[in-house]
């Protein structure tokens, strides 16, 4: 019986190398992308207030923008939520209470007759948006620290650095994306870039598992060829893994609407550069390395030489 289903030779130097060239090309574009256009922050972060409108008939995002821009409000950001009658207005940071300037909004868009109805305000000051961006890089710090450790425990540490690695490589890039096309950046993106973190991981873990049995199993084999054999082994999974949840995460694209969009365009990236890292980051760092069977042995105990010897 043939060990996999497949027989891709995923850890050739050559192969390798050009993975190597791509996640570099992608990380220098989402580390330039960073650091020159920077992240497009909202109001979560940022602070401000969101004000949120009911019409009774269809309505032009443009139109209210205008009007909006035309009334002083220069920073507006205006979106559909729900349907194309619920409007989500984002305001900046303005003098005045939330109820003043939702207050002005208001007067602002019935300026012609139009019957519009408040439905939410809400309002984030600037230094609960600061505290907000230092505790979601936290969550994220802590998040790499309590992986590296748990993998340590379970595998090896040259399995910790190549899952951790893995995982940095497809957060940068994620982030570096959504600063290329300067999308939105807040608190729900960045719950769907804490996903990817654990999306990724847990498909990074199953091909380790793989790993670790089969340099067991396979005691002959190269660690190359026993790499190779794992990774095909648990691609099939992984392939309808990714498949089914991206149907679902695409469908949130393309159908959900303006105010999930963010966190589907997240789970998107963070999914297709996930699958691609857990092959070719994760397992190619631990394969560099040097992992082999002797660092997987279990350790014998104490005594157990002796009680083999002794009649």
């Amino acid at each position: 019986m043939a060990l996999s289903e497949f027989n891709f030779k995923f850890m050739q130097p050559g192969r390798i190398r050009l993975a190597v060239i791509f996640s570099s090309t992608l990380l220098l574009i989402a580390f330039a992308a960073i650091f020159i256009r920077g992240l497009n922050l909202g109001v979560d972060f940022t602070g401000g207030t969101i004000v949120e409108v009911g019409y009774e008939q269809s309505t032009d995002t443009e139109a209210v923008l205008k009007i909006l821009q035309d009334g002083g409000f220069a920073d507006a950001n205006v979106q559909y939520f729900g349907s194309d009658r619920d409007i989500a207005i984002r305001l900046g940071v303005h003098e005045g209470t939330k109820d003043d300037l939702s207050n002005q909004v208001l007067a602002l868009l019935r300026h012609d007759g139009t019957k519009v109805e408040m439905r939410r305000v809400e309002f984030v000051g600037p230094q609960v948006g600061k505290e907000l961006i230092e505790d979601g890089g936290l969550a994220i710090l802590y998040t790499f620290l309590g992986i590296l450790i748990y993998v340590s425990v379970r595998f090896e540490k040259r399995f910790a650095v190549g899952s951790v690695l893995a995982l940095l490589h497809d957060t940068i890039i994620t982030i570096g994306f959504f600063a290329l096309f300067q999308l939105e950046f807040n608190l729900t993106v960045l719950a769907a870039v804490l996903a990817v973190i654990g999306y990724s991981l847990n498909d990074t873990i199953v091909v380790f598992d793989r790993i670790r049995e089969n340099f067991l199993k396979l005691r002959k084999r190269t660690p190359v060829e026993v790499m190779n054999i794992s990774i095909n082994q648990t691609l099939l999974r992984t392939i309808i893994t990714s498949l089914t949840t991206l149907l679902v995460v695409l469908t949130l694209l393309f159908i959900g609407g303006e105010l999930i969009f963010g966190f589907a365009a997240a789970l998107t990236v963070g999914i297709l550069i996930g699958t691609y890292s857990s092959i070719y980051v994760a397992s190619s760092v631990t394969l560099a390395m040097g992992i082999s069977k002797l660092d997987l042995m279990p350790v014998e105990k104490e005594g157990e030489e002796q009680e083999e010897i002794l009649p």
